[in-house]
């Protein structure tokens, strides 16, 4: 099974005012990810900008497409993608 890593950075110097309310939709579609089985681990990063979120059976092709409806991905600074071996 393909999983897919990646790492999204915001830009912190450019929060909006309703940021919360943002964040709350974002909580909502990861839940939805998960649910849903194709979200597999969402790691928030220490320094509290950013994540980093490890997809499962999916090409690289549609999780692109699935970060570029996350509320967040209108805030971000820098993704990157990384397909992922798993060993065990």
């Amino acid at each position: 099974m393909s999983h897919i890593q990646v790492i999204l950075t915001l830009d912190m110097e450019n929060i909006p005012a309703n940021f919360p309310e943002i964040l709350k939709h974002e909580q909502e579609v990861v839940a939805i990810w998960k649910e849903e089985g194709f979200l597999e681990h969402l790691f928030l990063r220490q320094e509290r900008n950013g994540a980093i979120l490890i997809f499962k059976g999916l090409d690289l092709e549609k999780v692109t497409a699935l970060m570029e409806t996350l509320p967040f991905f209108a805030l971000k600074k820098n993704i990157e993608y990384y397909n992922l071996m798993k060993q065990f």
